[in-house]
């Protein structure tokens, strides 16, 4: 379905059509698992297939991101919720922790490499911060004119960061929970079968506060999303205590 929706914002009211109402396949396995962590539960959300999500993190609250259907990439933005120039960037992040991957004690950091959100909950081997997010021009140019019709990631990001007065220019190099891509020995990597399964989660302490912005990626042409577009369920919390660094992997 490619219902038109539309919203109002500082530039006035825009429109998206970006498809609403998606639903996973009837026969999908869905866990709706609950927080990672301990504590009040400030905010409780489930976000439909396909569709795109957005909330500020205040700092020392911690946000989780629940893969409801198993393997299904949530792909990621953050920005200083308080200074959208500072935004989370891939680059400073890999170097700081040397790793190419995301796991737990990884400190997402923003262009100014000043932290913004450090991973303390995971629940699978790893997280991709390389593979990027799809788009109707990237799906064109991977797999052929025919699915120019699909929106993708970046379709999502625009139309969720319009509500917060961010464009096409604050569209960064994304992370994407749950999404496999093994970099090779020879540097090669790609999008592969994923690790994760249903009601795995991950968890982020915000180090201030902290813009977040969500993809339900609606990819359909490779297995980031098992080809079944699942939902995703965000809890924040307030911990119970301050030993969040401690959650097992």
């Amino acid at each position: 379905m490619s219902t038109t929706r539309t919203f109002s914002t500082d530039r006035g009211e825009l429109g998206s059509t970006v498809p609403v109402g998606a639903v996973a396949a009837a026969d999908s396995v869905l866990s709706w698992t609950g927080g990672a962590v301990e504590g009040e539960t400030l905010l409780d959300e489930r976000v439909g297939s396909n569709a795109s999500w957005s909330a500020v993190v205040s700092a020392g609250t911690v946000l989780t991101i629940v893969d409801v259907g198993g393997n299904q990439s949530a792909d990621f933005l953050a920005f200083d919720a308080h200074d959208h120039a500072h935004r989370y960037s891939a680059p400073d992040t890999l170097v700081a922790q040397q790793n190419a991957y995301i796991r737990v004690g990884t400190v997402l950091r923003s262009n100014e490499s000043l932290p913004l959100m450090t991973v303390v909950a995971n629940e699978i081997d790893r997280h991709d911060t390389i593979g990027g997010a799809c788009s109707k021009e990237s799906n064109t140019l991977r797999y052929g004119h025919h699915v120019a019709y699909e929106h993708g990631c970046r379709e999502n990001f625009l139309t969720e960061g319009a509500k917060h007065d961010l464009g096409a220019r604050d569209l960064v190099s994304n992370i994407n929970w749950f999404m496999n891509v093994p970099v090779e020995a020879d540097g090669s990597l790609g999008i592969v079968d994923g690790m994760s399964a249903p009601g795995k989660r991950v968890a982020l302490r915000a180090e201030r506060d902290v813009l977040v912005i969500v993809s339900n990626c609606p990819q359909m042409n490779n297995p980031c999303n098992d080809f079944n577009p699942t939902p995703l369920r965000m809890v924040v919390s307030r911990p119970a205590s301050a030993g969040t660094d401690e959650a097992a992997a």
